[in-house]
């Protein structure tokens, strides 16, 4: 390109940092002189192209800053493999209107069967509007929030997991959790309610969060702030992991695997 007014164009595309009309501005030139396209649809043209590509930096930092363990979509799921879990509940909570009014999800249901997965679809749905997300596991979050206790630092950690409008609290009941976790935990749905959005999954029924937190008063007063605004999703069947392994005759079902309490499966010496 050796015309001194597209070098000039080029140039001040690069000032103003925008990176996509500098890289296909060429393109766009020869495709709006082809086409005879207006003076304004070329422009409206080339801010869509910039927009997006402003949106997708921004959903890939956003995306990063979340720190999910992988990314998996609505799309993916297998809703016909879990016929328990209704989709136009999931759907609607895609839109994101649970997070405008600062309420709660909770999946529960066994291991494998999908929790996790919907959470960290629904956590990219609320990147894609905007949102800032953040995932952690049980065990990790209660062990910062033990370090930082620990540090004489509660208090900056709890507003930093109170930044996000939406957190995912991913595999409560997987591990115990003794009664300093437990009140830490406390402290932080406190002050995240009604004011910022919780996706929690959990193996267990509520019925055994006492247990979990070695703790009936503690384990209620989470039960109680936790799910005043809260739509429960009981996840019923089997597990995605171990259906792979019984098409593969590495795992025979032995039991139905029940909502919550699980079941046994029988490993098959190869």
């Amino acid at each position: 390109m050796d015309n001194p007014q597209l070098l000039r164009i080029q140039d001040n595309l690069k000032k103003l940092k925008l990176n996509r009309t500098d890289q296909r501005l060429e393109s766009l030139l020869q495709e709006a002189s082809k086409n005879e396209v207006s003076y304004t649809d070329f422009l409206d043209r080339l801010l869509e192209e910039e927009i997006a590509l402003k949106f997708e930096k921004q959903m890939a930092l956003n995306t990063t800053l979340a720190k999910l363990p992988y990314i998996k979509t609505l799309e993916s799921f297998d809703f016909s493999f879990q016929p328990s879990i209704d989709p136009k509940i999931i759907r609607e909570l895609a839109t994101g209107a649970f997070i405008e009014r600062a309420e709660n999800v909770v999946f529960l249901g066994p291991p494998g069967t999908g929790k996790t997965h919907l959470s960290v679809a629904l956590g990219l749905k609320a990147i894609q509007k905007r949102y800032r997300t953040l995932f952690n596991s049980a065990a990790a979050l209660i062990a910062n929030l033990n370090k930082a206790y620990a540090e004489n630092r509660l208090d900056d950690k709890l507003k930093y997991y109170c930044i996000p409008k939406v957190l995912i609290i991913d595999e409560i009941g997987y591990i115990p959790v003794d009664i300093h976790g437990a009140h830490l935990l406390f402290q932080l749905i406190s002050r995240r309610y009604e004011r910022g959005s919780i996706i929690l999954t959990s193996n267990r029924g509520f019925g055994q969060w006492g247990e979990i937190f070695g703790d009936t008063i503690i384990a209620t007063a989470i039960l109680d702030r936790l799910l005043h605004h809260c739509t429960v999703i009981n996840v019923k069947g089997e597990s995605y992991r171990l259906k792979e392994k019984q098409r593969a005759g590495l795992v025979r079902k032995t039991l139905a695997v029940e909502p919550i309490l699980g079941g046994d499966t029988e490993l098959i010496s190869s």
